[in-house]
C-alpha cells in the first residue's frame, strides 16, 4: 500500500513537472517526493534580486508555493491553492541556493493545509509559508495525456 502511493505521487510529480514552465523557468528543482511532501531547490540569481540586493520577497513566494503545489497534488487529485501566506524571516543573497521543504500537516476531506519551510546553503530558516488547499475536479495524470 505504501509503495502504491509512493508510485502515485512520482507519476504526479512527472506529469507536474512535464507542464511547469514557471518553475523551470525559474530553475526550481524537484528533489524529493513522497505523498503529502515535497522538496524543490532554487539558486537566487541575479535576476530574482531587488532593489536592496536581496532575492526578491515574490521569487520566495513562488518557490515554497511550488513545493506546496507538488507536495498537495500528491495524490493525484487536481488541487489548489484556497490560501496561503508567507513570514520572511531572514533575506536571501544572490548565490544562495533555497531549499523548500513542504509537509502536509493535515488532510479533511478535500482540504489540505501544508507548512513550507524555505532554508539557505547554510540551514539557516529564511521563510515559512502556509498554503490551504482544496482537490478540485479532475485527476493529476490525466490531464498530462489530455483524458
Amino acid at each position: 500500500m505504501e509503495q502504491d502511493a509512493q508510485r502515485l505521487a512520482e507519476a504526479a510529480a512527472h506529469a507536474l513537472l512535464a507542464r511547469d514552465h514557471a518553475s523551470e523557468a525559474l530553475g526550481i528543482k524537484l528533489l524529493e517526493i513522497r505523498p503529502g511532501y515535497a522538496r524543490m531547490q532554487m539558486p537566487v540569481r541575479r535576476d530574482m534580486v531587488n532593489i536592496h540586493g536581496t532575492a526578491h520577497g515574490g521569487m520566495l513566494f513562488t518557490l515554497a508555493d511550488s513545493a506546496f503545489g507538488y507536495a498537495c497534488n500528491t495524490y493525484d487529485k487536481v488541487t489548489v491553492a484556497s490560501g496561503c501566506s508567507i513570514d520572511f524571516l531572514r533575506p536571501a543573497h544572490l548565490g544562495d541556493v533555497l531549499t523548500a521543504t513542504a509537509v502536509e500537516q493535515t488532510m479533511v476531506g478535500r482540504n489540505g493545509v501544508y507548512d513550507v519551510r524555505i532554508d539557505n546553503d547554510k540551514d539557516e530558516l529564511v521563510a515559512l509559508f502556509r498554503g490551504k488547499s482544496i482537490q478540485i475536479k479532475g485527476t493529476v495524470t490525466e490531464a498530462e495525456s489530455g483524458g
